[in-house]
């Protein structure tokens, strides 16, 4: 009668293992992600900055591939601020994806109570 329960076990704790695995991974992903954009917003801000501090009358370019186009400074001061927010939206959109850390935790717990009640049987 213990090999069902050892074969359920053995089920179990394998899946739990691919679980593991694919969560581990999935987390890394969404840290390089929020590490990448945060990167970006970093870039976004210190070239407004140094955008805000030149006059009105400054003629300023964007590269756009091999070439570059006249913006106003309101144009390019308003593209910054756009990539900025689009960062902060993916990093508060990634950040909530981290629960996953968590239902590996909770499928350990599992694990760990079919273990210690099949020592109790």
């Amino acid at each position: 009668m213990a090999a069902p329960v050892d074969l359920e076990l053995k089920k179990a704790f394998s899946e739990l293992q691919v679980k593991m695995i694919d969560t581990q991974q999935k987390v890394k992903l969404a840290n390089l992600q929020i590490e990448q954009l945060t990167h970006v917003q970093k870039h976004a801000n210190l070239t407004r900055a140094e955008i805000d501090t030149l006059g009105d009358d400054t003629r300023m370019y964007e590269g756009v591939g091999r070439m570059f186009i006249l913006q106003s400074k309101e144009g390019i001061t308003q593209q910054l601020k756009t990539k900025q927010k689009t960062a902060e939206e993916k990093i508060k959109e990634l950040e909530k994806k981290i629960y996953l850390e968590r239902s590996v935790k909770e499928a350990e717990d599992n694990i760990r109570e079919m273990l210690l009640s099949r020592r109790a049987q």
